[in-house]
C-alpha cells in the first residue's frame, strides 16, 4: 500500500489552505490604515429634542445647522418649499405634537440614541470603497424622522435613512403600515447594509446598450458582488436582504431556478413587467415560484457575477463595473448550476 508522507498531507493542507484564503480574500485589504470615519449627521435628535416653546429661534438654529439638509426634508417629508417658512414652522409643531407619532419619536430617540456601531461598519465600508474606487466623491450620511412616509433619500450629495422605519419588524405599528415581507429588513441591524448599498447604487448606473433581464441580473448582480468584498463580515443572505431561511431555498433550488428561466426564455427578454417580477422586491418570484423570495433576478445575478469573478481572477473590481457586456459576463462565468 502506498502511504502519503506525513509531511506531504501538512503541505498539501497547507496549500488549500493557502489556495482557499486567496480565494476568499482576494480582495481584501488592512481597513486600519487610511481609515475613513463616517460621522452621521443626527437631524432626527435634533428635530425631536426641539424646543417648541422658543420655536422661532429653535428653527433658525435648525436651518443653520442643516442648510442643505433641512430643504430636501421640508420639501419632501412635511411636503411644503422650504421657503415658506411660517408654513415650514407650522408643519414641525404639528408633527412634533401629532399623538401618533409622539410615541413612535420616543421610541427612535431611545432606539438610536447611539449610533456608533453603524458608523463603525460604514466607515469601514467607505475605507473599502475609496480604496478601490479612489475618484468616488462618498455621499454625507444624515438620520431624519419621516412620520412613516419613506426610509430613504438621497441625492448627489447626501444619503439619508429614516430612522422610524427602522424599528424593528415586530414593531407594532408597522403591521398596518406595510406588507407583511417587508418588515423582515425593518430593522437597526440592516440599517448600515442599506447605507453601502445605496451608496453603491448612487455611484453605479445600469449602463447598457440593451435592457433585458440579462442586463438587469448582471447589473445588479455586479453590485452585489462589491457589497459582499466591501462588507467582508456580513452574512449574503443579510446582504440580500433575505432571512437564512430564503436563502437556503435558493441555494437548494438553484438549478431548478436558472433552468426555468432558459426554459421559460425570460432571460433575454425585454419585457418591463417581466423584468419587474424577477427584479423588484416582492413576496415572491412570480415567474418562479411562490415559495420563493422575490428578487430572485438579483440572487442569481450575483451567483453569475462570483463565478465569472472566481473564474477570471485577473479582472480587478474596476473592470468589473466598467464591462458592461452582460452576456459576456455571463459567458465568461461558466455558470452551471
Amino acid at each position: 500500500m502506498n502511504r502519503i508522507p506525513k509531511y506531504s498531507l501538512v503541505l498539501l493542507s497547507f496549500f488549500l489552505l493557502l489556495s482557499s484564503c486567496n480565494k476568499r480574500n482576494r480582495f481584501e485589504i488592512d481597513t486600519t490604515k487610511n481609515r475613513y470615519e463616517v460621522k452621521i449627521h443626527r437631524f432626527d435628535k435634533d428635530l425631536i429634542l426641539l424646543d417648541t416653546f422658543h420655536i422661532k429661534a429653535s428653527m433658525d438654529s435648525l436651518y443653520s445647522n442643516y442648510p442643505d439638509f433641512l430643504p430636501i426634508f421640508t420639501e419632501n417629508i412635511l411636503e411644503t418649499p422650504s421657503s415658506d417658512t411660517a408654513e415650514v414652522k407650522k408643519l414641525v409643531l404639528q408633527f412634533l405634537s401629532d399623538t401618533t407619532f409622539m410615541p413612535v419619536n420616543k421610541k427612535t430617540l431611545d432606539a438610536f440614541n447611539n449610533v456608533s456601531d453603524i458608523e463603525k461598519t460604514v466607515s469601514k465600508a467607505y475605507t473599502y470603497i475609496l480604496y478601490y474606487f479612489p475618484e468616488i466623491a462618498l455621499p454625507e450620511i444624515y438620520f431624519y424622522v419621516s412620520g412613516f412616509n419613506r426610509s430613504v433619500m438621497l441625492n448627489e450629495k447626501f444619503i439619508a435613512l429614516g430612522t422610524d422605519m427602522y424599528l424593528g419588524s415586530d414593531f407594532e405599528p408597522y403591521k398596518n403600515l406595510t406588507y407583511k415581507y417587508l418588515l423582515y429588513n425593518m430593522r437597526r441591524e440592516c440599517m448600515a447594509t442599506d447605507l453601502v448599498s445605496a451608496t453603491l447604487f448612487r455611484m453605479f448606473v445600469m449602463n447598457s446598450s440593451q435592457d433585458r433581464l440579462i442586463d438587469n441580473m448582471i447589473f445588479r448582480g455586479k453590485v452585489m458582488y462589491l457589497l459582499s468584498v466591501f462588507m467582508p463580515d456580513e452574512n449574503k443572505d443579510k446582504l440580500m436582504g433575505y432571512t437564512p431561511e430564503q436563502w437556503e431555498w435558493c441555494e437548494d433550488y438553484e438549478k431548478q431556478i436558472w433552468t426555468a428561466i432558459i426554459d421559460q426564455k425570460d432571460l433575454f427578454s425585454t419585457d418591463k413587467l417581466l423584468i419587474r417580477k424577477y427584479m423588484n422586491d416582492a413576496p415572491f418570484t412570480s415567474p418562479i415560484s411562490q415559495e420563493s423570495p422575490g428578487r430572485l433576478g438579483t440572487w442569481i445575478g450575483w451567483r453569475i457575477v462570483t463565478s465569472y469573478m472566481n473564474k477570471n481572477t485577473n479582472i480587478d473590481l474596476k473592470e468589473l463595473m466598467n464591462e458592461n457586456n452582460s452576456q459576456k459576463i455571463l459567458e465568461n462565468s461558466a455558470y452551471r448550476p
